[in-house]
């Protein structure tokens, strides 16, 4: 019973989707962590500097404790102060939309190849196929009777 069930799932992990899948899941992986530095890094200093030297990663509201007031956001993490930590929110944010719009870009060049090799496999095909005019099936284009209804084709 093991020895199937270890069968089985050998031939579903090296299905080729899977394996695929998997390397997709790395890649993104590895992606993901580019994007949060190069937003992190790159795009939200100087932002931070335009809108008046503001850091986002410390931008936070505190809930609680009341009153007490922390100088960072590692500081009143580390004093147990409960904080909503918008600023860590907007660099998420952003790394989203670079992520999304790189996505976006990846599946529509991959959309337009593929249209591309369609319109040129019905290109081939329309110079060696025609359709039958009795029962509209793709016959080749030198036949002389339809192979699907036999109709003389003259």
């Amino acid at each position: 019973m093991f020895k199937n069930l270890a069968k089985e799932l050998g031939e579903f992990i090296l299905r080729g989707n899977v394996l695929d899948m998997a390397v997709g899941i790395i890649i993104g992986a590895a992606f993901g962590k580019i994007v949060d530095s190069l937003v992190k890094d790159i795009i939200m200093p100087p932002i931070g500097v335009i809108l008046g030297k503001v850091d986002f990663s410390n931008l936070y509201l505190q809930i609680y404790p009341i009153g007490e007031k922390f100088d960072s956001l590692d500081a009143a993490t580390a004093a147990g102060a409960v904080t909503i930590n918008y600023g860590l929110f907007i660099n998420t944010l952003i790394s989203f939309l670079i992520v999304a719009c790189a996505i976006f870009a990846i599946v529509k060049i991959v959309n337009t190849i593929k249209n591309n090799a369609v319109k040129k496999q019905e290109e081939v095909k329309a110079e060696t196929e025609k359709v039958c005019p009795f029962c509209c099936t793709s016959i080749p284009l030198n036949a002389k009777k339809c192979p699907n209804c036999t109709s003389d084709l003259g």
